[in-house]
């Protein structure tokens, strides 16, 4: 019998990607305070990436402290601009100025996985992404947000690249798979180095 895969993230997009990857694993969100967790590594000057890497982390140890005989992903995606780390906007206002801030330029997205078992991480990976937006009109960036807003509030920089979210970019250098929030080739190839998929 093959170990068990568990998901540590209550992000339908990274359950999506296991899934249709034909990946069974039981999805088990951990509660962690991102945003604390998030403020105290900036304020100690830790890189974007490895703050991504460090909730990862978090996330996956806390499951798997409870299923210490499962394989348990945690998985992260950090938005840098201009060496400021942007967190998912509160209100559509505030993701209004995110995104004017963010049109005609470059930003980077690291999107971290990490998998622990019994407890422990036993591998990572993490991979960054450049994004280039479009510069678009006001009036089609309110009716955007407005339109999107009850699924992309959840997402950091309030987009959603499977859907709608596409047209804000002109450019996407890098894994398509870590843009969408998770280093999906790279965690599946562990996982059949580890014999818990088939190969």
């Amino acid at each position: 019998m093959s170990q068990e895969i568990i998901l540590a993230s209550s992000s339908a997009i990274r359950a999506a990607m296991l899934r249709q990857a034909r990946v069974e694993a039981a999805v088990r969100p951990a509660r962690i305070d991102e945003a604390a967790l998030r403020s105290a590594m900036q304020a100690e000057g830790a890189r974007a990436r490895d703050i991504a890497a460090e909730l990862a982390a978090q996330k996956a140890r806390k499951v798997s402290a409870a299923h210490p005989q499962a394989l348990v992903i945690g998985s992260d995606q950090i938005l840098e601009h201009a060496g400021r780390i942007h967190s998912k906007a509160g209100t559509p206002e505030e993701l209004r100025g995110q995104l004017d801030e963010l049109a005609g330029q470059t930003h980077h997205l690291h999107a971290a996985a990490v998998i622990c078992e019994a407890g422990r991480p036993v591998w990572r990976h993490v991979s960054s992404v450049a994004l280039t937006m479009r510069r678009m009109s006001p009036g089609w960036l309110d009716d955007y947000v407005a339109r999107n807003w009850p699924e992309i509030r959840h997402c950091v920089g309030g987009f959603m690249l499977e859907g709608e979210g596409i047209r804000l970019f002109s450019r996407i250098e890098g894994d398509w798979f870590s843009a969408l929030g998770m280093p999906l080739l790279e965690v599946l190839d562990y996982l059949a180095e580890r014999g818990a998929i088939s190969s």
